[in-house]
């Protein structure tokens, strides 16, 4: 080769190089996924839809006429708390990694640190998810609906007679000492207590509906029955909203389950498909079971049918098969009818709006058949080979998330009632939480 040949050479080298080496970067870097981007954003929309306006008017109508406002405030006063306390710390309590290692039980297995407080690091470039394919600043904001729906169902069991202020700061707590722990134990990845379990939650059976069940059923103990419960008629006074709210929660579910797939793909069809299977079969199951016992089918029977199976299939919907999904959602809506009224009506104790038969009883039931219907076997999607042994994992992740979620509960609970009361006085009851806490009134006639 001759010099000149050579320095041709260089010179064709020095302008290939810099080429092969952007190539390399463009392979390496992660490419934002544009359809995933699309489904996520519109799912997150779709599960804060789900508690405004949809959780609101459920339970709105479900309450004397005299309360509806009280509880559609606690709805809307939980969404900008909670989606504030997210930013400052939440986020980064449940999904911080640091410090997690696979099966080693350490502080960081229980509760993510604060790398990411504030959001820290957070922008426009930043892209998460399974296979890094969408904005980062979508997965804050789809994971802070669900820490904002979760709380807001608890208001269900303790409705008609705690303070606002109380409720505020009860929630606060609640949030940190529970709903982030939880939600890090199960879903921050390897490392995290229940992850490294092999506890199967896909959208929430453990970390939402056991965790606000539970919490709602040591609310209505630790504040005690409503005022002439229950002797006194204390009837929904517009299961029109109920029904219509049943409904918004229906659809928004979609975004719940299909949603936790993060991603527009199979796994996000199939918790779909499952979900409108198991909320037909449990509205259905509910519908009969209540026609067989008393008589007559009611509007509020069915609407809470169909949140007892959405409820049940939450944990199931990304690793069970269409029939799985069928029993889930029929055995939910059978079982819950009857907790919701025969179990209760038993035990006394007054969870105004069945926070804890809906969504305390479906969430176990539904988190304990996942471990049998994600079995391929049984035509799931799931990697169980082994029924009984994932259904003891399961049992293990229910029982735990029961213990955890009552014992502080009721701590947090006990200390607020005995440093500013719980209760609104017998008088504001009576009157109502429209006019006693808020100075207003569902309806002037």
């Amino acid at each position: 080769m001759t010099l000149r040949q050579f320095a041709g050479l260089g010179a064709l080298l020095s302008l290939v190089t810099p080429c092969l080496a952007m190539a390399a970067d463009e392979v390496a870097a992660p490419v934002l996924n544009s359809g995933d981007t699309a489904w996520m954003l519109t799912s997150t929309a779709l599960v804060l839809f789900m508690t405004i306006p949809g959780l609101a008017l459920f339970y709105g109508g479900m309450v004397r006429s005299k309360n509806i406002l009280s509880v559609m405030m606690q709805c809307f006063a939980i969404t900008g708390l909670i989606s504030i306390l997210w930013v400052v710390y939440g986020y980064s309590m449940a999904f911080d990694t640091t410090g997690m290692e696979a099966n080693v039980v350490n502080f960081n297995s229980f509760v993510g640190g604060l790398s990411k407080a504030f959001l820290a690091g957070i922008t426009p470039a930043s892209i998460t998810g399974p296979a890094a394919l969408f904005p980062e600043a979508v997965f804050v904001t789809f994971q802070m609906t669900f820490a904002i729906i979760t709380p807001a169902l608890i208001v269900g069991a303790f409705a008609e007679r705690m303070k606002f202020s109380a409720m505020l700061i009860f929630m606060g707590i609640w949030f940190t000492l529970v709903y982030a722990p939880i939600a890090h134990m199960v879903w921050s990845g390897v490392g995290g207590l229940l992850w490294d379990w092999g506890v199967l939650d896909f959208a929430g059976g453990t970390v939402v509906h056991i965790n606000a069940g539970v919490a709602g059923l040591v609310a209505c103990l630790v504040l005690g029955k409503r005022k002439g419960f229950p002797t006194t008629p204390m009837a929904p006074h517009n299961l029109g909203y109920t029904l219509v709210g049943a409904a918004m929660l229906w659809v928004g579910w979609f975004g719940f389950n299909a949603g936790s797939a993060a991603a527009a793909n199979g796994t996000a069809g199939m918790a779909m498909l499952v979900t409108q299977i198991a909320t037909a079969a449990a509205a259905l199951g509910w519908m009969f079971a209540e026609w067989l016992t008393h008589g007559k089918p009611s509007a509020l029977g069915i609407a809470s049918g169909v949140v007892a199976g959405l409820v049940a299939v939450t944990p199931a919907a990304g690793t069970v098969g269409p029939m799985g999904g069928l029993i889930i959602g029929l055995a939910a809506g059978v079982v819950c009818f009857f907790c919701a009224t025969s179990l209760k009506r038993k035990l006394g104790y007054d969870d105004s709006l069945d926070a804890f038969g809906v969504h305390g009883i479906g969430g176990i039931l539904g988190a304990i058949l996942t471990g049998v219907f994600a079995a391929p076997s049984l035509g799931g999607f799931g990697t169980v080979t082994d029924i009984a042994a994932q259904v003891w994992i399961q049992c293990k992740g229910v029982g735990f998330t029961v213990i955890y979620t009552a014992i502080v509960t009721f701590i947090i609970l006990k200390v607020l009632d005995m440093v500013m009361g719980l209760r609104v006085t017998e008088e504001e009851e009576a009157v109502g939480l429209d006019l006693a806490q808020h100075n207003e009134r569902g309806y002037n006639l």
